[in-house]
């Protein structure tokens, strides 16, 4: 007998969840930010991912299942939302080159409302149909595509990389034609629970367009949704200013969490960059198999544009595109020193998170920076990955550089046994074959299980960079 499809859920312990608070502050900026679209009418919907650890953190894990295929499959409006799906429209550099031609082509914005420490949270949806930006596009979503955006999402949060998290997925019964799998596939709709979707693109559509009043109001919005820390940038800056020295701060930390994780997203567009430094949007995405700078996650990548060595040298040159958009509004010197900044802080930010993973007390940035170069050196000579790394060393045992270095934080379980959950691609495979051979869910179940105890295991995440301190933990 085949296993019974179901969806997967974890129900919020008391007192985790938080009254629903909807705050629709897009509303303001959508005359010229998107464009009013409707989501698709799916042939069914099938609930196969509901998330509701996330859910708790928006006041939404009490929706029944009825009301949750309602809102994330047929998008009925939430109560006091938005009243319709946003499109939301930029442009940006596509592997260096610029296209003015973006915009969400098989998504949209559909709600927003503040979370247990204040911020301002998006629902955003990916394969939710076809919009003004959808170009030749089906604006539709694979099944298979969305177990992906699962993994990934759930990995980073594991591994402390402040990610946008995989709120719903939905089968919605269409047959699908693509080039990169065995087709036709199955179809899903997806909705992500994001701090905002305010791209450095968003800001490079404006510049294109010669709309300074715009500017201004974006990011007079930026720095209102998204506060910065007080030291985030010098005393009078500008508004621009601003922006950017807290984007360049969130960028650098986000950038060192790619490393730190040993991951490769594989499309570091500009249209791709959140403003929050919170990565999302996972279409080619890998793991890396061994420390290799060469590594790429797309198989088109063939200049090896955004290799995993590279990703720090490319998030930097995207801020870049972002000082030159608020050029409109700027002069030059300003964003200029907030683009000098990137380097320390990328190099500050490796530092702390390095330790974080490893488990050891920082010793300063000096003594932290020769143990990551240590590392590297070891898991080059060993041929490993960071997987296997970070979890035979755990705590610095059995590594001469950690020995100025003390533990952190209580022992589990977890670092006793064999290895650490891993993501290759090639497990990513065996997760998908019985989902599309028996329709079997269980073993990303069980996977999912696994990288949930690995975030345990680890412990809170590094507080990301470049936010103001609200009225509780910003961490995921």
């Amino acid at each position: 007998m085949e296993p019974v499809p179901q969806a997967v859920s974890d129900r919020p312990l008391a007192g985790d969840a938080i009254p629903y608070r909807p705050d629709p502050q897009l509303a303001a900026l959508a005359p010229w930010l998107g464009d009013r679209v409707e989501a698709a009418d799916f042939p069914q919907t099938v609930l196969r991912w509901r998330n509701d650890r996330a859910a708790a953190q928006v006041g939404l894990a009490g929706l029944s299942e009825a009301e949750w295929i309602a809102h994330f499959g047929r998008f009925a409006p939430l109560p006091g939302n938005l009243t319709g799906p946003l499109a939301l429209r930029y442009h940006g550099h596509q592997f260096g080159v610029y296209n003015p031609e973006l915009g969400d082509g098989r998504g949209f914005t559909f709600a927003q409302m503040r979370d247990g420490a204040g911020r301002l949270m998006d629902l955003g949806t990916k394969g939710s149909g076809q919009t003004p930006w959808s170009r030749r596009g089906d604006g539709r979503l694979t099944l298979k595509g969305a177990v992906r955006e699962i993994l990934a999402t759930e990995m980073l949060e594991a591994l402390g990389v402040n990610t946008s998290r995989t709120f719903s997925v939905i089968e919605t019964g269409e047959s699908l034609w693509r080039g990169d799998e065995p087709s036709p596939t199955r179809s899903a709709v997806l909705v992500r629970l994001s701090h905002g979707h305010i791209r450095i693109g968003t800001f490079q559509r404006l510049l294109a367009l010669d709309k300074p009043e715009e500017m201004r109001q974006l990011i007079a919005y930026c720095l209102t949704q998204f506060p910065g820390a007080a030291d985030a940038a010098p005393a009078g800056a500008s508004p621009a200013a601003t922006l950017l020295h807290q984007v360049v701060a969130r960028m650098a930390d986000m950038a060192a969490s790619y490393m730190v994780a040993g991951f490769v997203h594989g499309v570091l567009n500009t249209d791709n960059m959140n403003v929050t430094g919170e990565s999302f949007d996972y279409g080619p995405w890998r793991w890396l198999p061994r420390w290799d700078p060469r590594f790429v996650a797309a198989y088109f990548d063939e200049a090896g544009r955004y290799a995993f060595a590279r990703q720090p040298e490319v998030i930097g040159w995207n801020c870049g595109q972002l000082a030159v958009a608020l050029r409109l509004v700027e002069e030059a010197p300003p964003l200029i020193a907030a683009l000098e900044r990137f380097g320390p802080l990328y190099q500050a930010a490796m530092a702390r998170r390095w330790c974080w993973r490893l488990g050891v007390e920082p010793q300063g940035l000096e003594a932290d920076t020769a143990l990551v170069e240590a590392s590297e050196a070891a898991m080059r000579a060993q041929d490993i990955g960071p997987d296997a790394f970070f979890h035979a060393h755990r705590g610095g045992r059995g590594l001469d550089a950690a020995a100025g270095h003390t533990p952190t934080g209580q022992d589990h379980p977890l670092w006793h046994e064999a290895a650490a959950p891993s993501l290759l691609i090639e497990e990513v495979e065996s997760l998908w074959a019985p989902i599309a051979e028996h329709d079997d869910w269980s073993a990303l179940h069980a996977k999912v299980a696994e990288i949930r105890r690995l975030g345990e295991a680890l412990g809170p995440a590094p507080r990301p960079a470049g936010h103001a301190e609200l009225a509780g933990t910003i961490g995921h």
